[in-house]
């Protein structure tokens, strides 16, 4: 039977709208925000960083990249990194961590510690501790990106280093990798510090936090894995000056006092 010329029309009109259609961004999908929307931004490179641990300062214009502890609020209008001590445990939280042993790593019935800093180091043997483990760093990086920030620094990626054989670097790589998983689900970029070898692009790390790097004659590593996203931290004026000279057109480099005080040392390339 031969189709009526109005039902012919009216496919063929029906025919060019889905091809127009198709060639709009997004058109047909569902309304809501686009797949783009919690990727996690990336951090800037061209501007300055500052490193402000162990207090809040004023922030100087030529600075575009904060770094400051989890319990401090973000500078608005930067790009505003959230440190967060994700592999051991903080001076000041023993009490929260006390009502956690089976998370601590110890020796003998004791906490194994970072002597130089009066760290604890969290128990990462099993599959299990750090699953625990997770849910509670997950915790803060939530909050982190809850608070502003757009990124998390996950600090003592080395503890195995420290732990008097207990950990293992494997163990260290195993825990790195939840935590990346989390914080990326918050819509977090992740920056890895210490372990220089590791080439933690490749677990999914977004940037390094290269401390001391000019002075252990580090900082090639970190470039070979993140280019000019790194952000490095000199703690001797002669450190500094060695980084300035050989990193600064790539990297923000920035020099502070030890303690990252307030009131300490800051200068930039």
């Amino acid at each position: 039977m031969t189709p009526r010329r109005g039902t012919t029309l009216g496919a063929l009109v029906l025919l060019v709208l889905l091809v127009l259609l198709a060639g709009v961004p997004g058109a047909g999908a569902a309304a809501g925000p686009s797949a783009d929307a919690d990727r996690p931004r990336a951090l800037p490179v061209g501007t300055d960083a500052d490193y402000q641990l162990g207090g809040v300062r004023a922030v100087p214009a030529r600075v575009g990249i904060v770094v400051r502890d989890r319990g401090a609020e973000p500078v608005p209008g930067r790009y505003n990194v959230c440190y967060v001590n994700g592999f051991q445990t903080q001076p000041d939280e023993r009490r929260f961590w006390r009502a956690r042993p089976g998370l601590v790593l110890r020796q003998d019935g004791r906490p194994v510690a970072d002597t130089e800093w009066g760290e604890w180091l969290l128990d990462l043997r099993t599959p299990a501790t750090r699953e625990r483990l997770a849910r509670v760093v997950g915790r803060w990086t939530r909050a982190c990106a809850r608070d502003g920030f757009d990124a998390v620094e996950l600090d003592n990626l080395d503890s195995f280093t420290r732990s008097r054989g207990l950990l293992t670097r494997g163990q260290a790589v195993a825990f790195a990798r939840l935590l990346i998983r989390d914080a990326h689900a918050a819509g977090l970029a992740v920056g890895q510090k210490n372990l220089p070898g590791l080439r933690g692009s490749r677990l999914g790390f977004d940037f390094a936090v290269a401390e001391e790097c000019g002075r252990y004659a580090e900082c090639r590593r970190y470039a070979a894995s993140y280019g000019r996203r790194v952000l490095a931290v000199e703690y001797r004026a002669r450190d500094f000056r060695r980084t300035c000279r050989n990193r600064a057109a790539a990297w923000a480099v920035v020099l502070r006092d030890r303690a990252v005080s307030p009131r300490g040392v800051r200068r930039w390339c």
